[in-house]
This record gives structure tokens, sequence and C-alpha cells, in this order.
């Protein structure tokens, strides 16, 4: 599992769970979790590419 903050994991969740966009598309993930109010989310995709993908496959969790 690819460990992230609180408001990263919470902005992804909240991306995946509207159902809007495969969570592979990462130019959508990223779109969409600036408009749902994540722009934490975003900017980690943008600088962590290869760790997203991996979580991708591998899951996320929220850092304690």
């Amino acid at each position: 599992m690819i460990q992230v903050s609180q408001k990263v994991y919470e902005g992804l969740e909240a991306v995946r769970q509207s159902g809007r966009t495969n969570m592979l598309d990462v130019p959508v993930v990223i779109y969409w979790a600036e408009v749902l109010g994540y722009p934490e989310t975003a900017n980690w995709i943008r600088q962590h590419r290869n760790e997203y993908a991996r979580g991708v496959f591998e899951g996320f969790e929220s850092k304690p």
C-alpha cells in the first residue's frame, strides 16, 4: 500500500467514489481532484506519478 497524507487520501477517495473517471486516466483524475476541492491531491499526483500508479494497483492508505 502507498502511504499518503489524510488530505491526499480523502481526495483520491472522492474522485474514485464520484465514478467520473477511470483512476488510470491521470490527467482526468488530477482535473477532478481540483474540481472537487482537493488541490493537495492534484499536486501530490503531479509530483508522485510513479507512486500514484503503484497505488492504483496496490492501494492507498492514510499515514497515521
